[in-house]
This record gives structure tokens, C-alpha cells and sequence, in this order.
């Protein structure tokens, strides 16, 4: 570029992601150009001669000027044609954000009508934390090898396969009799894998297709679907089960919506190339082994203290995600102002207040998340680890709180979970923006599964079965007296918090090399 123009607009002094935007912008205008004459040589309806393409220098559009050789486009050409204008980077993420919801609707729709599968299949409180585990464990299992093929293959065919598996399997679930409760839970564990896939890739194809400021918005919006989605599932799994009149149409909703999300993958969803927003695309010469990028991310030290913070989110999360609509409805018996639950189906008001607060307040925590790193980037460059282990170390106060006031008053109990699951969420998409700064495109993908991996292993895997064993354990040991049963299980849950402590001091140790560690991928 040898033009006055190009030399101003891409002087050595002005930032890097001004100059990144200036080239983003000139190569759309010119694919967009492109589109005009792209299909078997016709003129696409709405391009005309007079269509410009305005570059740096100018305003230019001779070789794209209607010629004799052209024709007006066939039916067919014009659908692919509006297929390509819809396949933009928004309508991609906004696609993923819809399948990551289903993702986390369909795991906690079985949390919303636990009680229901309890009485059921006549199964205790470890029997039921079960079913959340064995759903982790395998989630946590297939992750890293979803990540190996999601660096490798084709992402968008491995995420609609992935929807579509667990979409199937857990319409099926819904036809198991009571006699075979190890038949449920082995379709939770076969559910796990295909949503491990997603939940391993995606936001990977969403790094490739932003940078900087709308890399952090857009994932901001896909994470909200972790609150989001968990408050749906207990709303849908609620409402479908009165509506049917049983547990079992809790879980035939969700994978309707799920078959639906693949489809629009496969359509909409472009598969771009790795590291396309970062401009290293054709830099990208030779692809390193698996086992080299397992030994650089565990030299990476915040994203080894990142991961770690991670997972002591997901066990707190896991853990309350499945009892505390449980612990409400034993406080409320304690209080008497409700009786336990006897006969099928039983009350659904808990955990349609609980599906709700936990919508809103991820709505809350990711914006005010993505808001608050903004600004406080402009103070120091250390905000994102800063703001999450703030915001884990406020949000143990009030979750402690839960445990003191949930017997004498139930509305305060809410207030607290209010407040403690919006700084819980603050957390989501900042940590992820984390990751896509100290590691580099080849391997986002390996490292969001192994990240999944490692915060489920230490994480949700074991918590709501480790908290369900607890308070088993407490109730055998005196009494199984409603007061007690009560008691018991909030106990159980009071190692919750003091996780999430552990979940910030690890923030505090990513902030101390957060940056030594970015310049690092910049440079590499």
C-alpha cells in the first residue's frame, strides 16, 4: 500500500485494533461486493452497476460493474445468495447463544421435577445427586476429546451432530418405567457427552468471528445462557410436567427446540478459520501435537489458576442448581407453611421461583460483568481476574447468609440468593474472555474442553452427589424428623462457600500473571 491514505491510516503509532478494524471493514465491503456476481456468474437481484466499493483510498467498482457476461440469477441461485447474506458473524453467535441455552435448559429441567423422579423411583438424596454426576462425568470425559477434534474438523458438523444425539436420547429417557432407574441414569450420562461437544467448540467459533471489545460483548451474551438457560430448565420442566401431569413431559419439550438448533447450525453457522479474527489466519502453517499443547497450557499460569477458579464456581453452582429448591420447600415445611410432598405430582412453586431468579439474576451478573470489566480496563489492564475474584468473594457472604435466615423467613432467603447468584454469574463471560487472550486460536478449542474438564472433575461432577451423601449421612446419624431433614441438608450446603473463597483467591493469582501471560500469546 503505497497511497497517502494507506500510509496515514496505517501509521506505526496509531493502536493495533484501530488498524484492525480499518481492515476488517475494507475486506467486508469487499466480500459483500463479492456476493453481487458469486453465484455461477449471475447478477444477484439489488446489485447494480452504480454499487460502489468504498476502499481507503477512494471509491472504486470497475471490475465490479455489470457486463454482458452476466445474467440475471435463477430462483435456486437467489435462495443460496440470501442464505450467504444470512450467515453473518451476529446472526452465527446469536444461533449459538440460542443452542447453548437449550444446552443448560435441557440439564436442569431433571433438577426442576427431582422431588417428582424421587418419589418415583423411591431413590434418596444420593440417588438423585447420581444423576448429576454421572451427567458431569461423562460431560467432563468427552470434553477433551471434542476439543482434539474441534482444533481438527469441521466444528459446525460436530455441534449439530452433538444436538442432535442428546436431543434423541433424552426424548427417549422420557419412556422409562419405573422399574429401571439405572436405565435414567445412564441416558443422563449418554445426554452429558453430545452436550459436552457443544459446549467444548462453540465458543471457539464465536473467537474466530470477533476480536477485542465485541469478542467480550458477544461472548457475554453467549454465557448468559448458562443462568439463563438453568432458570428455563427448571420453569419448563415445572410447567410441562402440570401440563401433562407428569414428570415424564418435562423432558419432551426441550429436544424439540433441540432439533431445531442443529438444523439452523448446519444453515446459518459458518465455519471460519482459526484465527481469522486475529488476523493469523495465514500465518497458521504447521498444526503442533496434542500433547505439545497440553504441556504449554500447563505452563500457561493463568489459565491454570483461571481453570481451578472455574471449578470451584461449578461446584457451587452444581450444588445449588440441584438442592436448593429442595432446601426451600424443607424450610417452608419446618415453618408450616406447607406439608411435605406424599403423592405425585408434587408443588412446582419453589422451583418456578428459583428458575426465575436464576434468569434474571444471569441477566444481571453478565451484564453487569461485561459493563464493569469495561471500565475498569481503562484503570488496569488486570481488570477481568480483579472483577471475578471480587465478585466470588462478595457473592460467599450473602450464600452464607442463605443458610442463616432460610428457617425463619423464606423471602429473605430469596433476597440472598438473589444477590449472591448475580455476583456468582458476574464471572462467566469474563472468564472465558480470559482464556481467548493468554491462549492462542490452534488451541482455544483444546483449551475450553480441558478447562470444561478440569471444572467439572473438581467441580459440579461430585457436588451434588458429594452434598446428597452428606445429608444422608446427618439424617442417619439422629433423626429423620422434618426438622432434621432441614438441617441436615443446609449443612451439607454450607460447603459451598467456602469453595467459592477458594474460587476467588485463585482469581487473585490469575491476576498476578494475567498480563505476562497475554504478551506471550500476542507474541507467539
Amino acid at each position: 500500500m503505497s497511497c497517502p491514505e494507506c500510509a496515514t491510516l496505517f501509521r506505526p503509532n496509531r493502536p493495533v485494533s484501530v488498524r484492525s478494524e480499518i481492515v476488517q471493514s475494507f475486506a467486508l465491503d469487499l466480500s459483500c461486493q463479492k456476493m453481487c456476481v458469486e453465484s455461477d456468474g449471475c447478477e444477484i437481484e439489488g446489485c447494480s452497476s452504480s454499487d460502489e466499493v468504498h476502499t481507503l483510498s477512494g471509491s472504486m467498482s470497475p471490475a465490479l460493474k455489470s457486463s454482458p457476461d452476466l445474467h440475471p440469477c435463477k430462483p435456486g441461485q437467489k435462495f443460496r445468495a440470501a442464505l450467504l447474506r444470512c450467515r453473518s458473524p451476529l446472526v452465527a453467535a446469536g444461533i449459538l447463544s440460542f443452542g447453548n441455552v437449550l444446552n443448560y435448559m435441557d440439564r436442569y429441567t431433571v433438577a426442576g421435577v427431582l422431588l417428582d423422579i424421587q418419589k418415583h423411583f423411591n431413590v434418596g438424596d444420593s440417588g438423585a445427586g447420581l444423576l448429576q454426576t454421572v451427567f458431569i462425568c461423562s460431560f467432563m470425559i468427552a470434553a477433551p476429546i471434542f476439543g482434539y477434534l474441534g482444533d481438527r474438523f469441521n466444528r459446525k458438523i460436530i455441534l449439530s451432530s452433538g444436538i442432535f444425539f442428546w436431543s434423541i436420547v433424552t426424548l427417549l429417557s422420557s419412556f422409562i418405567t419405573k422399574d429401571y432407574y439405572w436405565l435414567l441414569v445412564l441416558s443422563r450420562c449418554l445426554v452429558g457427552i453430545g452436550e459436552s461437544s457443544y459446549s467444548s467448540i462453540s465458543p471457539t467459533i464465536i473467537g474466530d468471528l470477533f476480536t477485542n471489545n465485541k469478542r467480550t460483548v458477544m461472548l457475554s451474551v453467549f454465557y448468559l445462557a448458562i443462568p439463563l438457560g438453568s432458570g428455563l430448565g427448571y420453569i419448563l420442566g415445572s410447567i410441562a410436567k402440570d401440563a401433562g401431569g407428569h414428570w415424564y413431559w418435562a423432558l419432551r419439550v426441550s429436544p424439540m427446540f433441540g432439533l431445531t438448533a442443529g438444523i439452523l447450525i448446519l444453515i446459518f453457522v459458518p465455519e471460519p478459520k482459526r484465527g481469522s479474527a486475529d488476523h493469523i489466519a495465514e500465518c497458521i502453517k504447521t498444526r503442533t501435537s496434542w500433547l505439545c499443547d497440553m504441556k504449554t497450557l500447563a505452563k500457561n499460569r493463568s489459565y491454570v489458576f483461571s481453570s481451578l477458579a472455574s471449578a470451584a464456581v461449578s461446584f457451587a453452582t452444581g450444588a445449588f442448581g440441584i438442592w436448593i429448591p429442595q432446601y426451600l420447600v424443607r424450610a417452608q415445611v419446618v415453618q408450616k407453611t406447607a406439608v411435605s410432598c406424599t403423592y405425585q405430582p408434587c408443588s412446582s412453586k419453589d422451583s418456578l421461583i428459583f428458575g426465575a431468579i436464576t434468569c434474571v439474576t444471569g441477566l444481571l451478573g453478565v451484564v453487569i460483568g461485561a459493563v464493569t470489566t469495561r471500565l475498569c480496563r481503562q484503570k488496569t489492564e488486570r481488570a477481568d481476574p480483579l472483577v471475578c475474584a471480587v465478585s466470588m468473594l462478595g457473592s460467599a457472604i450473602f450464600i452464607c447468609l442463605i443458610f442463616v435466615v432460610a428457617k425463619k423467613s423464606i423471602v429473605g432467603a430469596y433476597i440472598c440468593i438473589f444477590i449472591g447468584e448475580t455476583l456468582l454469574f458476574l464471572n462467566w463471560a469474563i472468564t472465558a474472555d480470559i482464556l481467548m487472550y493468554v491462549v492462542i486460536p490452534t488451541r482455544r478449542a483444546t483449551a475450553v474442553a480441558f478447562q470444561g474438564f478440569t471444572s467439572h472433575l473438581l467441580g459440579d461432577a461430585g457436588s451434588p452427589y458429594l452434598i446428597g451423601l452428606i445429608s444422608d449421612a446427618l439424617q442417619e446419624s439422629y433423626t429423620t424428623s422434618a426438622l432434621w431433614q432441614f438441617l441436615s441438608l443446609g449443612y451439607a450446603l454450607m460447603l459451598c462457600p467456602f469453595v467459592i473463597v477458594l474460587g476467588g483467591i485463585f482469581f487473585l493469582a490469575t491476576a498476578l500473571f494475567f498480563l505476562d501471560d497475554r504478551d506471550k500469546a500476542e507474541k507467539q
